[in-house]
């Protein structure tokens, strides 16, 4: 509800429909597992709660979405009956739903700690973009999954080939996550800003899965304005 560059996000109406419950409706479209939405807002925990979601009201101070999902998971799942957890952000009202089940896909094989998404970045402008995130893997012809290198908001690897657009949705099995969020802060996450260099600093393995392109998400008012427009089909 904070957010500098567009104040009460969550609650913003799209179609006449807060735009948190218009992810809630693209995760439950999903049909994975149960949804419920982490907050730190008493407003939106209402909201959610007067749609017939599951809310969990988290602490405002916790330093990241991992930290969030984390203390959610806690409260929803003491017993630790599920073992997998997806991060979906809250600003990605016009998500395809199969997106979910792609980023779980990888966690089928024990390599991986956690799994994420990328979509090829299609310009030069989209590449130049620091609001961009580049995910350094490599797909062997034919593969749809490839372990996680690097994160950078550089335009990286230099040279001929694809250029990947990471989109920040993770699955995390859950002892993942328990040991990541009690890691200290990465020499390379606080340089680039990008939590997820904290796990791959600490040795964890990230699954990088391949989409056909990132979905839009909403962080300023024209933003708003353009998901506005996609959704209302006005």
């Amino acid at each position: 509800m904070a957010s500098t560059r567009l104040p009460g996000k969550p609650l913003a109406l799209i179609g006449g429909r807060p735009m948190i419950l218009h992810v809630l409706d693209r995760a439950r479209e999903a049909a994975i597992a149960p949804v419920a939405v982490a907050c730190s807002e008493q407003e939106v925990f209402d909201v959610v709660v007067a749609d017939g979601g599951i809310a969990v009201l988290t602490d405002p101070d916790l330093p990241s979405g991992s930290d969030r999902v984390k203390q959610a998971l806690d409260v929803l799942d003491p017993a630790g009956e599920h073992d997998v957890v997806i991060n979906l952000q809250g600003d990605l009202p016009s998500l395809p739903p199969g997106m979910l089940a792609d980023v779980l896909a990888p966690l089928a094989e024990d390599a991986y700690d956690l799994a994420t998404l990328v979509a090829p970045i299609t310009s030069a402008e989209e590449a130049a973009l620091s609001s961009v995130v580049k995910a350094v893997c490599g797909f062997a012809d034919g593969a749809s999954v490839a372990p996680a290198l690097y994160f950078s908001r550089h335009p990286v690897p230099w040279g001929a080939g694809p250029l990947w657009h990471h989109i920040g949705i993770y699955a995390w099995r859950r002892a993942a996550l328990a040991r990541f969020v009690a890691l200290p802060e990465g020499v390379l996450e606080r340089r680039e800003k990008l939590e997820q260099l904290r796990a791959l600093e600490a040795g964890m393995r990230i699954a990088c899965a391949r989409a056909d392109h990132a979905p839009f998400g909403v962080d300023t008012p024209a933003d708003l304005e353009r998901a506005r427009k996609m959704i209302e089909g006005t």
